[in-house]
C-alpha cells in the first residue's frame, strides 16, 4: 500500500481500554451482531483501537465512517464501528471518551448547541467539506419556491412538515428558527420520526403527485434521487452554510499521532464527496461498504494528499 505523502510511521503500539457504555446514555447498539467491547491494542491493530460513532441513516458520516474504517485499518489501527441513533449520544459519546470520533459532524451551527455543551471535551480534528447548508424542500411540481410561500398555504400540504429525527440539529432549527420566523407555528405541525420515514413520505408523494415539504440537507444524495427543489430561505432562519468537521474525544490526537495526521488531510470537494456518498449508499448494497470505498478510491486515487491506497 501507498501513503500518498511521504511520512515514517513510527507510532508505539498505543493500548485503549474503550469501554463502550453508550447503552447507559440511552442509545447504545451493537454492530455486526458482536457487543461492543473493550479495544486496546492487544488482539487488534498494532497500534491500537479506533471507534467511530455514526448514525447510518445520516449518509454523510456513514459514508465517512466507512472511508476512515478503510484508512485507519491500512493505517494499522483496529477500528470498531458503533451505530447510533440521535446526535446527542454521539454528543455525549465523545465527551464521555465512549466513542473516539464522529466522522461527520455540523458544528459550526446546526451542532452548535451540542458544541456549546460538550465542546471543552471535544477535539476538533479538521473539515473536511465546506458548503453543508439545512433545506427545506418540495417536490418539483409544488407551485410555490420559498419557505415564506408556505405562510397561508398549509392546506397544501395537510398542514404537516415531514422531519427527521427528533434530535436532530436541523429538527431543533425549525421549531426554534424557522416556523416562529415564517409564522408556521399553529399552521403547521413538524413530523419528526426518522429520515428513513421522510424519505419514504416524500417517495410516495412524489409517486402520487402530491404536495409534501420536507426537511433535507445539503450535501445528501436524496436531493438528486427525487425530483425536488429546495426552497428559498429569505430570512435565513435556516443558517449559513457550513463545513462538516471530523470530532474527536478529548486527547485524540495525543493518543493517535498518526491517524489525527491522516484525517487532518482529508478535504473533499462536491464532486468527490457526492461520488463517495452515492457509491456507499446507492451503487452497493448494506454490508457490502468494504468493496464500495475499494471502488471510491480506484476511482478518486489522488481524492486528498494522505489517502493510503493498496499497490497493485
Amino acid at each position: 500500500m501507498t501513503l500518498r505523502r511521504n511520512r515514517t510511521m513510527t507510532v508505539a503500539a498505543a493500548a485503549l481500554a474503550t469501554s463502550l457504555t453508550l447503552a447507559a446514555c440511552g442509545g447504545g447498539s451493537e454492530t455486526d451482531g458482536e457487543p461492543a467491547g473493550d479495544g486496546g491494542s492487544e488482539g487488534g491493530g498494532a497500534e491500537g483501537t479506533i471507534t467511530l460513532g455514526f448514525i447510518p441513516s445520516w449518509t454523510d458520516g456513514r459514508s465517512t465512517a466507512y472511508l476512515l474504517e478503510d484508512q485507519l485499518t491500512k493505517l494499522g489501527y483496529e477500528v470498531e464501528m458503533e451505530e447510533l441513533t440521535e446526535a446527542a449520544l454521539l454528543y455525549t459519546g465523545l465527551a464521555e471518551g465512549d466513542i473516539d470520533m464522529y466522522p461527520s459532524a455540523w458544528p459550526e451551527v446546526t451542532h452548535a448547541s451540542y458544541m456549546e455543551e460538550y465542546g471543552d471535551r471535544i477535539e476538533d480534528l479538521g473539515a473536511y467539506y465546506d458548503n453543508a447548508k439545512l433545506t427545506f424542500a418540495v417536490p418539483s411540481y409544488t407551485d410555490i419556491s420559498s419557505i415564506a410561500d408556505l405562510t397561508g398555504n398549509a392546506d397544501m400540504f395537510g398542514g404537516q412538515i415531514i422531519g427527521i429525527e427528533p434530535g436532530a440539529g436541523l429538527t431543533e432549527a425549525t421549531q426554534d428558527s424557522v416556523m416562529p420566523t415564517y409564522e408556521l407555528d399553529g399552521d403547521y405541525e413538524l413530523v419528526t420520526s426518522s429520515t428513513a420515514a421522510m424519505l419514504t413520505e416524500l417517495e410516495g408523494a412524489i409517486e402520487n403527485e402530491e404536495d409534501i415539504v420536507v426537511t433535507l440537507w445539503k450535501p445528501f444524495w436524496a436531493n438528486s434521487a427525487f425530483d425536488v427543489k429546495t426552497l428559498e430561505d429569505p430570512e435565513g432562519a435556516l443558517g449559513e452554510a457550513e463545513a462538516l468537521h471530523f470530532l474527536g474525544t478529548e486527547g485524540f490526537a495525543e493518543e493517535f499521532p498518526e491517524a489525527a495526521e491522516l484525517i487532518e488531510g482529508i478535504q473533499l470537494d462536491d464532486e468527490q464527496y457526492g461520488a463517495l456518498e452515492d457509491t456507499v449508499v446507492n451503487q452497493y448494497e448494506e454490508g457490502q461498504e468494504s468493496e464500495a470505498i475499494d471502488a471510491w478510491i480506484e476511482a478518486n486515487p489522488e481524492a486528498f494528499d494522505t489517502l493510503i491506497v493498496d499497490e497493485g
